[in-house]
């Protein structure tokens, strides 16, 4: 019984240490290496897509090249079978590494929080310039490719904001902009493509 126990806890460490090598932070070079807002077209009459017994009703078209700030995976909470992934990104000089560096960033309960100890730049900038989005891949091909993103990685990304809902009542909505904060301010996003991106 204890060899068994100690079989378990090895293989635990094992997953473990290759997941945090597989996503271990990326150090890119200082300068703004995402300097455009995303890009978001809102829809009047939004398509609607199934995952399962989730109805999903499209918001918004919605592209961005961002920083990866932190990366956090679900697997047990509700929204885990459809968005197994939460990505805050940063754009404009929440992607330069000179001003990240005095700002600790944590991901936890799908929120992601910042915390400084002096503002390297004004407090609406870091919140106009950063955001949480929860990942719902398109296919497999796409859930692949989100496994494989790193914070510090410039990635850039495709697809739509969407509303989520099920018959039994439970429902995530997206935010439709970047100006909000606090509890319903993350992106929903339906990712259609993502890939490694190139700075400016």
């Amino acid at each position: 019984m204890q060899r068994f126990l100690l079989a378990g806890i090895l293989l635990i460490c094992v997953l473990g240490g290759a997941h945090w090598w597989r996503h271990r932070t990326l150090t890119p070079p200082v300068g703004v290496l995402a300097p455009d807002v995303p890009t978001q077209i809102d829809l009047d009459d939004g398509a609607t897509l199934h995952r399962g017994n989730i109805t999903l009703v499209t918001r918004a078209r919605f592209e961005l090249t961002a920083r990866v700030l932190s990366r956090e995976d679900y697997r047990f909470d509700a929204g885990a079978v459809l968005a197994p992934v939460d990505l805050a990104l940063g754009w404009g000089r929440m992607s330069d590494s000179t001003v990240l560096s005095h700002i600790q960033i944590t991901q936890g309960n799908r929120f992601y929080y910042w915390h400084v100890a002096s503002f390297p730049i004004p407090r609406r900038e870091i919140e106009r310039s950063s955001a949480n989005m929860h990942m719902i891949p398109a296919d497999d091909s796409v859930r692949h490719e989100l496994d494989e993103v790193r914070p510090g990685e410039l990635i850039h990304l495709e697809g739509f904001l969407v509303d989520a809902s099920r018959p039994d009542g439970w429902r995530w909505r997206t935010s439709m902009t970047r100006d909000d904060t606090g509890d319903g301010a993350c992106e929903l996003v339906f990712v259609e493509s993502v890939a490694p991106a190139t700075p400016p």
